[in-house]
């Protein structure tokens, strides 16, 4: 495995080629989208678990010890992408063997699955803010507003004093005065405490005091460990913008479960799912506002990182899809792609590349899977 991971660090431009090239061959697969046909879509989910790994590969570090801790950490942006993968192979298996009206109950196990998995990546990242549903890890680092360890959304920063890294940070315990100290993951925050350290070092070395101090004592020194805060300890010490914050994430979690646990009760043709998907959408996002506006009127200046703020954009794009659910698409976007695939077929090519487009939308829009935006 070892030998895997270096070689596709080393290829990285013609892993990523050849993953492009597969996926856009498996859309042309004759029956892409036929309901007895599960072999096309497990290549094409396979293709992509094996692109989720080669991506985890390449952004994971690899420059030894000093990220030993975030190697052995369980890797939710991974997770979450091979279950995106996972569950489109669930739909059409379970469509095919148990039906359409059957088929909703599988989904919404796997839509819970998800929503635990999400839940806990927002919990190990400090409570920040999901990025593209959990694909993607939110690490940029955060203004401290106060000198209580308290972020920018008001979660509060607490390390356990033992070398261990947590929430973007390494701790270590020969901080200034002998206290513990917090190194940024960064090249250049663990150059400049690379420095620090030296430094300080050099002074205990020339200093006879310290020099007696480092007589080996027959007592090994006491680590003080300081447990990770809880979720109530956590909700009790923020503000309300940041408690907001935590209730809009949680929202939008939650929303494709939703969705699907009313479709398996309503049926896919019923305005409901649809139109309370849209409110919890507009919720979170409401939400959101709100506790951004209230960061504001108390004067902080820092809010949301710019990968936050275009996450919140992409969620917006993301309303699009609504387009393509039931039973808006059935109503109105069906009704307008037969007309232009009947007005543009006459034209030579471009003909052929609308009825294959429509074709493709109409068969997408098929699986809650590409159109749940979950």
């Amino acid at each position: 495995m070892e030998a895997y991971k270096v070689w596709v660090r080393k290829n990285r431009d013609l892993v990523r080629s050849l993953e492009s090239l597969a996926n856009g061959v498996t859309w042309i697969l004759p029956e892409r989208f036929a309901n007895s046909e599960i072999a096309p879509e497990a290549v094409y989910a396979l293709l992509g678990i094996v692109s989720s790994v080669n991506q985890h590969i390449i952004e994971t570090p690899n420059d030894g010890h000093s990220l030993a801790s975030k190697e052995q950490s369980i890797p939710w942006a991974l997770v979450v992408s091979i279950l995106k993968d996972v569950e489109a192979v669930v739909e059409v298996a379970a469509q095919h063997f148990v039906g359409d009206d059957r088929k909703w109950g599988f989904l919404a196990v796997t839509e819970a699955v998800k929503a635990c998995v999400r839940l806990a990546a927002f919990r190990e990242s400090g409570y920040r803010m999901l990025l593209q549903g959990g694909e993607v890890e939110n690490e940029e680092e955060d203004v401290l507003e106060d000198n209580q360890g308290v972020k920018t959304n008001g979660v509060p920063v607490i390390y356990p004093v033992n070398g261990h890294s947590q929430n973007g940070h390494w701790i270590t315990t020969d901080g200034p005065d002998g206290k513990p100290g917090i190194i940024s993951k960064s090249l250049e925050g663990r150059a400049v405490a690379a420095l620090n350290r030296f430094g300080q070092n050099a002074k205990m070395l020339s200093d006879p005091t310290w020099m007696s101090r480092l007589q080996p004592s027959p007592v090994p020194p006491a680590v003080m460990e300081i447990e990770k805060p809880t979720f109530a300890t956590i909700w009790s010490s923020k503000g309300v913008s940041g408690r907001l914050f935590m209730l809009g994430e949680a929202v939008h979690i939650f929303r494709p479960l939703v969705y699907v646990l009313l479709i398996r009760k309503f049926g896919i043709k019923s305005w409901t799912p649809w139109l309370v998907s849209l409110a919890v959408e507009l919720t979170s996002l409401g939400i959101h506002s709100h506790a951004t506006d209230l960061n504001h009127r108390a004067g902080k200046v820092h809010q949301l990182s710019s990968a936050e703020r275009d996450e919140l954009k992409r969620r917006k794009m993301m309303w699009a899809l609504y387009v393509m659910r039931d039973p808006f698409f059935a109503s109105y976007t069906r009704r307008h792609l037969e007309k232009a695939e009947k007005a543009l077929n006459p034209v030579p090519l471009i003909g052929f590349i609308t009825g294959k487009l429509v074709e493709l939308l109409e068969g997408a829009q098929s699986r809650y899977t590409y159109t749940s935006g979950s």
